[in-house]
């Protein structure tokens, strides 16, 4: 499946099916995101319904700590 996330071109494998998928698949699955999808920002109680389709666009923003 290509997939343009953060305005970069990816693909990935049919196990990636929805955007809980792809969290876990991009290692941010326990981390708190905020998801944009085709222009519609997620609620979180949303990600696991929310299927992929090739060609979809997703801005995903996650908070660092610093100091």
């Amino acid at each position: 499946m290509h997939l343009v996330i953060n305005g970069n071109s990816m693909e990935l494998g049919d196990e990636v099916s929805s955007v809980t998928t792809l969290l876990e698949h991009l290692g941010l699955a326990e981390k708190p995101v905020i998801i944009e999808h085709n222009r519609d920002i997620l609620k979180q109680e949303h990600y696991r319904q929310r299927m992929l389709e090739n060609g979809d666009t997703l801005e995903i923003v996650h908070f660092v700590g610093g100091g």
